[in-house]
């Protein structure tokens, strides 16, 4: 991946949308090594490392994964983790994060990491008091006080952090919102997205941090003709190394999920890898695959752990507070080949989770990401070998018909 240039190399004419759009090189290049139809096997490469496609990505929101050390991410043979800007930017502060190495140094993990933009966190977390073109005036979660993000600060913010893979600053609008408010959003977060690359491509210049890519977040809601006009703009910006799909899994049927990313399979460049944003259940993922989504993120995986549910693949998903789990001598998933399988069986994590043990977030997040980073393993494979459509309908059949109420 080399500098950033507004002009359009020869080797790039083919790859680009327009010309003179902004040209990525080769250090973020996607290679696909298998389809089954619309489905991807691929490989997206990083200064870290590459990244094999479809993959989770374990959410280390302030920089580490909720219970666990970053060793045992790396033996769930996760490949790349995704890292919070707007809880990393107020605690510690991403200018400490930044004296201390950047942020893998700081969290201890070798591998890609990916940072979001904070937005999501700044509409959802935080009191917003101001809105606006320029950027949004929030409030901590924290302790109340009050700060901006503009495209150029959470640029400048991510570049600190030292991520390889950076999100732009969008506007989320909520599921179910009326045409006029994801017309504006969809306005606004262009306008935000152009300021991003401007910003982006000057501290490129600037500082010294490794190299990094940016990607847009597009956006639309589930009305299809602002998801296809969305989708045109921000291609023709620029030759982006992969696109974010934001504003999906906020609210809206499963349907109209569906239908969104199979417009967008039609639209966007197969050589680039999409991510899925704030998607992770079992099903979910699947279904998503077989739409062409190649990356994923949630916090599902660890949420559900301190809740003491878990994933099956027999069983769905199972909750074991249930008193039937009592004397289970079997591991959670028979299947699974995560620490937490090896070496405990039911009965004493539901002991754990009864007792409202601390250990029980441990193991059962080490199971339940161990659970999502193998489907995109077998994923790969099954689509690699052509046998993924009819893996994934017999998986979601059973995975859905077992799924208990508990």
């Amino acid at each position: 991946y080399g500098d950033w240039s507004s002009d359009v190399c020869s080797s790039d004419l083919g790859r680009g949308r327009a010309a003179g759009a902004v040209t990525f090189r080769a250090m973020f290049d996607f290679e696909l090594t298998g389809t089954t139809g619309a489905a991807r096997a691929g490989r997206f490469a990083t200064p870290h490392g590459d990244v094999p496609t479809p993959a989770f990505m374990p959410v280390g929101t302030a920089g580490t994964v909720k219970g666990l050390i970053m060793e045992e991410v790396e033996e769930l043979r996760a490949q790349v983790v995704l890292a919070n800007t707007y809880h990393l930017y107020l605690r510690p502060g991403h200018d400490a994060v930044q004296r201390l190495g950047g942020l893998h140094d700081f969290m201890r993990w070798d591998g890609p990491i990916l940072t979001d933009s904070g937005g999501y966190q700044v509409f959802s977390l935080a009191e917003i008091r101001r809105i606006h073109d320029d950027g949004v005036e929030f409030q901590s979660h924290i302790d109340g006080s009050r700060h901006v993000f503009t495209p150029e600060s959470v640029m400048e913010v991510q570049r600190a952090l030292g991520a390889d893979v950076v999100m732009a600053f969008d506007e989320c609008p909520p599921g179910g919102c009326d045409r006029a408010t994801a017309v504006e959003a969809n306005r606004r977060t262009s306008g935000w997205l152009g300021r991003c690359l401007a910003r982006f491509r000057a501290l490129e210049h600037e500082s010294d941090v490794p190299r990094q890519a940016l990607l847009p977040v597009l956006q639309g809601n589930v009305y299809d003709d602002l998801r296809r006009a969305h989708a045109e703009e921000v291609m023709d910006m620029a030759d982006w190394p992969a696109y974010g799909i934001g504003g999906l899994s906020v609210g809206e049927s499963k349907e109209d999920m569906w239908r969104t990313l199979e417009l967008l399979d039609g639209v966007l460049p197969a050589d680039r890898p999409r991510y899925l944003m704030g998607v992770g259940y079992p099903d979910d993922l699947l279904e998503a695959v077989a739409r062409g989504c190649d990356l994923f993120d949630c916090v599902a995986p660890t949420r559900n752990a301190r809740h003491g549910t878990a994933w099956t693949s027999a069983e769905g998903q199972v909750n074991l507070k249930a008193a039937r789990f009592r004397e289970d001598t079997r591991p959670i998933d028979p299947g699974c080949d995560c620490y937490t399988c090896s070496r405990y069986d039911r009965a004493y994590l539901r002991h754990l989770v009864v007792s409202a043990e601390w250990l029980q977030v441990r193991l059962l997040s080490i199971h339940n990401l161990r659970f999502l980073v193998r489907l995109g393993e077998e994923a790969r494979r099954r689509i690699g070998d052509g046998s993924f459509d009819g893996w994934r309908r017999d998986w979601l059949e059973r995975y859905r018909n077992a799924r208990s109420p508990e």
